[in-house]
């Protein structure tokens, strides 16, 4: 019994082995006859030149495009403030009143003397007429007569004095109600009934803000803003109507729905920043911009022509860290092909040096691509994940639907499978 067991392991290691080298020449007959993977699947773009907006991304903050500080003309106690806080108020409404009384007494004195100064001007125009007539009869003499025009001049020259000392007195009265100076939007009140305000004083009562339009400052660098100039000058680029798009991203990311102009750049450089100062004008019939509110403004600044775009997921890096694509022939043979990256534009890339009109690039499935290798291209859909997850979506819906009307169903059945055995109990 120990002979035949002493052979047996050395023969099955010996077949099998033999078993394993047959395998192996097997599969290397298969690999010389031909059986090799299919080329792998791609999806590609086909590159095409088109005029592009360079619109540029700059931070600013919302201004008012109008501020005016109330302040007192005419020196008082506060006794009524008329306006509320925070709302829209008009040119010349009433917004503050201050003690009139004063005031008034002063309109009376000063309509008094003006009467009493009408009164020697009309005694002097008398005494000037009657002097005059007895000179023209020689009865009085001459020095009479010039000494009655001296004082009908006088007597009319205190009637100015006196009309006008009025007119002092009323306005000064009308001082007492404080008015707006501009339309627009008032802050919190500053001061309070009872105070007292100097017409010679810095005191400011309340700011009222014109917010529609409103003003968005913004900054750009210097050195960009020449570069922009030159190219133009040059013609790299052109401008439509030499004139400039301005558009608002709020701080959550969010667009402005209201488009707005530029106004004007500033003629001097801030020596701190080397940054030019530019101003927008935006409408704001909401209200929804407030000034000092932070803002990000998109601007264009002219057309590049002929700009070579294509997707930034298409664009890779290669161990130096220089920028390539993967470009595939007429022959459906793909090659990599160093390119070089400009700004980028939405969410494409410019491509500055390396491709042109008409090449076509992997944009998906270059992973599985060898350099010099047959691919299978397919026109890539840019859309294709958004699609993808709405279709994931619906079917997620329809299956929680359907589990839904199942568990239902089985309730249903359930509760009627139960009145059916107490019916039958009962009887």
């Amino acid at each position: 019994m120990e002979e035949p067991m002493r052979f047996t392991r050395p023969i099955s290691i010996a077949t099998f082995g033999a078993l394993l080298i047959l395998a192996g020449c097997q599969d290397e007959q298969t690999q010389q006859a031909g059986f090799a993977f299919p080329p792998p699947q791609v999806s590609v773009t086909t590159v095409k030149a088109e005029d592009v907006p360079i619109t540029n991304d700059l931070p600013g903050r919302i201004a008012a495009t109008r501020t005016a500080e109330v302040r007192p003309r005419a020196t008082g106690i506060i006794i009524e403030r008329i306006f509320e806080q925070g709302s829209q108020v008009k040119e010349g409404d009433v917004l503050y009143r201050i003690d009139p009384a004063s005031f008034q007494v002063q309109v009376t004195s000063a309509e008094a003397t003006l009467r009493r100064a009408k009164a020697v001007q009309a005694q002097a125009r008398t005494t000037a007429d009657r002097q005059e007539q007895l000179r023209k009869s020689n009865v009085a003499s001459a020095q009479a007569y010039d000494d009655a025009v001296a004082q009908l001049a006088q007597a009319d020259a205190d009637v100015a004095i006196a009309e006008a000392s009025l007119a002092t007195a009323k306005l000064n009265l009308e001082y007492t109600d404080v008015k707006a100076p501009i339309s627009g939007r008032i802050g919190r009140a500053l001061i309070t009934e009872g105070a007292l305000v100097s017409a010679n004083g810095t005191e400011n009562l309340a700011t009222i803000q014109q917010l529609d339009p409103v003003y968005a400052d913004f900054t750009q660098s210097a050195t960009d803003l020449m570069r922009l100039r030159k190219a133009l000058e040059d013609g790299d680029l052109m401008a439509e109507n030499n004139s400039a798009d301005v558009k608002l991203m709020l701080d959550d990311g969010s667009e402005y729905p209201h488009p707005g102009k530029l106004l004007f750049s500033e003629a001097a450089v801030d020596e701190t920043t080397g940054q030019v100062t530019l101003r927008g004008e935006f409408p704001n019939p909401d209200g929804d911009l407030l000034p000092g509110m932070y803002v990000r403004v998109q601007i264009v600044q002219g057309l590049e022509r002929n700009a070579v775009l294509v997707p930034q997921q298409a664009v890779q890096r290669d161990a130096s860290g220089s920028a390539l694509v993967y470009v595939v022939s007429a022959d459906n043979k793909a090659g990599t092909r160093n390119v070089r990256v400009g700004r980028a534009a939405g969410t494409r890339w410019v491509i500055t040096d390396g491709l042109k009109d008409g090449e076509k690039i992997i944009v998906e499935g270059f992973q599985k691509v060898q350099p010099g290798g047959e691919v299978v291209p397919a026109e890539w859909d840019p859309n294709a994940v958004a699609k993808a997850a709405e279709g994931e979506a619906g079917k997620t819906e329809g299956g929680e639907g359907a589990a839904k009307t199942g568990e239902a169903d089985k309730a249903a059945g359930g509760e009627g499978a139960a009145n059916t055995e107490q019916t039958e109990q009962a009887k």
